[in-house]
Protein backbone atom coordinates (compact mmCIF):
# COMPACT_ATOMS: atom_id res chain seq x y z
CA UNK A 1 0.00 0.00 0.00
CA UNK A 2 1.36 3.28 -1.38
CA UNK A 3 2.09 6.19 1.20
CA UNK A 4 1.14 9.72 0.53
CA UNK A 5 1.91 13.11 1.76
CA UNK A 6 0.47 15.84 0.98
CA UNK A 7 1.54 19.09 1.57
CA UNK A 8 1.44 23.00 0.39
CA UNK A 9 4.93 23.83 -0.85
CA UNK A 10 5.88 27.53 -2.30
CA UNK A 11 6.73 26.96 -6.03
CA UNK A 12 10.54 25.98 -6.66
CA UNK A 13 11.61 26.65 -3.01
CA UNK A 14 10.76 22.99 -0.90
CA UNK A 15 13.19 22.42 1.34
CA UNK A 16 13.74 19.42 3.73
CA UNK A 17 13.13 21.66 6.71
CA UNK A 18 9.45 21.09 7.64
CA UNK A 19 6.59 20.11 7.02
CA UNK A 20 8.17 17.80 4.14
CA UNK A 21 11.92 16.51 5.67
CA UNK A 22 10.18 15.16 8.64
CA UNK A 23 7.31 13.01 7.07
CA UNK A 24 9.82 12.23 4.32
CA UNK A 25 12.77 10.94 6.70
CA UNK A 26 10.74 7.81 8.37
CA UNK A 27 9.97 6.98 4.61
CA UNK A 28 13.49 5.48 3.63
CA UNK A 29 13.61 7.90 0.42
CA UNK A 30 16.31 9.98 -0.76
CA UNK A 31 14.67 13.63 1.14
CA UNK A 32 16.48 15.69 -1.62
CA UNK A 33 15.79 13.82 -4.50
CA UNK A 34 12.18 14.36 -3.86
CA UNK A 35 12.67 17.90 -2.78
CA UNK A 36 14.68 18.45 -6.14
CA UNK A 37 12.02 17.01 -8.34
CA UNK A 38 9.43 18.90 -6.27
CA UNK A 39 11.25 22.13 -7.35
CA UNK A 40 11.70 21.77 -10.85
CA UNK A 41 7.85 20.23 -11.10
CA UNK A 42 6.64 23.60 -9.60
CA UNK A 43 9.17 26.32 -10.31
CA UNK A 44 6.77 28.20 -12.91
CA UNK A 45 4.24 28.49 -9.67
CA UNK A 46 7.35 30.81 -8.08
CA UNK A 47 5.68 33.42 -5.23
CA UNK A 48 2.35 31.18 -4.49
CA UNK A 49 1.26 28.18 -2.70
CA UNK A 50 0.83 24.74 -4.47
CA UNK A 51 -0.48 21.50 -3.18
CA UNK A 52 2.06 18.54 -3.50
CA UNK A 53 1.08 15.07 -3.44
CA UNK A 54 3.92 12.45 -2.60
CA UNK A 55 3.22 9.03 -3.03
CA UNK A 56 5.84 6.63 -1.83
CA UNK A 57 6.07 2.70 -2.27
CA UNK A 58 7.38 1.61 1.31
CA UNK A 59 8.54 -1.65 -0.83
CA UNK A 60 10.93 0.00 -4.00
CA UNK A 61 11.02 3.35 -2.14
CA UNK A 62 9.99 4.77 -5.22
CA UNK A 63 7.86 8.08 -5.33
CA UNK A 64 5.82 9.79 -7.76
CA UNK A 65 5.07 13.89 -7.17
CA UNK A 66 1.68 15.11 -7.94
CA UNK A 67 1.40 18.53 -8.18
CA UNK A 68 -1.87 20.72 -8.31
CA UNK A 69 -1.79 24.31 -9.55
CA UNK A 70 -2.80 27.32 -7.06
CA UNK A 71 -6.79 28.37 -7.52
CA UNK A 72 -7.31 30.56 -10.60
CA UNK A 73 -8.09 34.06 -8.64
CA UNK A 74 -4.27 33.10 -7.29
CA UNK A 75 -2.83 32.60 -10.59
CA UNK A 76 -4.67 35.64 -11.73
CA UNK A 77 -3.59 38.20 -8.89
CA UNK A 78 0.09 36.82 -9.46
CA UNK A 79 -0.32 38.30 -13.12
CA UNK A 80 -1.70 41.52 -11.79
CA UNK A 81 1.30 41.38 -8.92
CA UNK A 82 -1.87 42.10 -7.00
CA UNK A 83 -2.53 40.58 -3.04
CA UNK A 84 -6.00 40.43 -2.92
CA UNK A 85 -9.22 40.84 -5.50
CA UNK A 86 -11.60 43.64 -4.68
CA UNK A 87 -14.03 44.11 -2.11
CA UNK A 88 -17.08 45.48 -4.63
CA UNK A 89 -16.34 44.21 -7.94
CA UNK A 90 -18.31 45.94 -9.35
CA UNK A 91 -17.42 49.73 -8.53
CA UNK A 92 -13.84 49.50 -7.57
CA UNK A 93 -11.26 47.58 -10.20
CA UNK A 94 -8.03 45.90 -8.69
CA UNK A 95 -6.57 45.70 -12.47
CA UNK A 96 -6.05 45.02 -15.92
CA UNK A 97 -4.88 41.43 -17.47
CA UNK A 98 -4.66 41.33 -21.21
CA UNK A 99 -6.59 38.46 -23.10
CA UNK A 100 -3.06 36.36 -23.84
CA UNK A 101 -2.55 36.58 -19.64
CA UNK A 102 -6.05 35.56 -19.68
CA UNK A 103 -5.45 32.21 -22.32
CA UNK A 104 -2.16 31.64 -19.72
CA UNK A 105 -3.97 31.40 -16.58
CA UNK A 106 -6.29 29.12 -18.76
CA UNK A 107 -3.44 26.69 -20.14
CA UNK A 108 -2.11 26.38 -16.46
CA UNK A 109 -5.24 24.69 -14.87
CA UNK A 110 -6.03 23.20 -18.23
CA UNK A 111 -6.51 19.85 -16.17
CA UNK A 112 -8.83 21.18 -13.49
CA UNK A 113 -11.04 23.80 -15.61
CA UNK A 114 -14.62 22.00 -17.15
CA UNK A 115 -14.79 24.06 -20.74
CA UNK A 116 -14.16 21.39 -23.92
CA UNK A 117 -11.12 23.38 -25.15
CA UNK A 118 -8.79 26.26 -24.15
CA UNK A 119 -11.60 28.90 -26.10
CA UNK A 120 -14.06 27.83 -23.17
CA UNK A 121 -11.28 27.22 -20.56
CA UNK A 122 -10.21 30.84 -21.02
CA UNK A 123 -13.78 31.97 -20.91
CA UNK A 124 -13.81 30.35 -17.52
CA UNK A 125 -10.78 32.67 -16.40
CA UNK A 126 -12.10 35.98 -18.00
CA UNK A 127 -15.51 34.85 -15.76
CA UNK A 128 -13.34 34.77 -12.70
CA UNK A 129 -12.09 38.11 -13.21
CA UNK A 130 -15.42 39.56 -13.12
CA UNK A 131 -16.51 38.68 -9.60
CA UNK A 132 -12.33 39.57 -8.91
CA UNK A 133 -13.00 43.49 -9.92
CA UNK A 134 -10.68 42.70 -12.87
CA UNK A 135 -10.62 43.98 -15.91
CA UNK A 136 -9.44 42.01 -19.46
CA UNK A 137 -8.12 44.32 -22.37
CA UNK A 138 -9.31 47.41 -20.76
CA UNK A 139 -12.54 46.36 -20.82
CA UNK A 140 -15.68 44.42 -18.94
CA UNK A 141 -14.75 40.65 -18.77
CA UNK A 142 -18.05 39.94 -20.24
CA UNK A 143 -17.91 41.95 -23.46
CA UNK A 144 -14.55 40.16 -23.74
CA UNK A 145 -16.76 37.22 -23.20
CA UNK A 146 -19.42 38.04 -26.03
CA UNK A 147 -16.31 38.95 -28.40
CA UNK A 148 -14.58 35.72 -28.10
CA UNK A 149 -18.23 34.13 -28.69
CA UNK A 150 -18.32 36.45 -31.50
CA UNK A 151 -14.89 34.75 -32.82
CA UNK A 152 -12.90 38.15 -32.24
CA UNK A 153 -10.09 36.03 -31.00
CA UNK A 154 -9.82 32.80 -32.82
CA UNK A 155 -6.31 33.24 -33.68
CA UNK A 156 -4.97 33.39 -30.03
CA UNK A 157 -6.84 29.56 -30.03
CA UNK A 158 -5.56 28.54 -32.86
Amino acid sequence: MAETIETLVEGGKASAGPPLGPALGPMGVNIMQVINTINDKTKEFEGMKVPVKVIIDPVTKNFEIEVGTPPATSLILNELGQEKGSGSPSKHKIGNITIDQAIKVAKMKFGSLLGKDLKDKTKEIIGTCVSMGVTVEGKNPKEIQKAINGGEYDSKFA
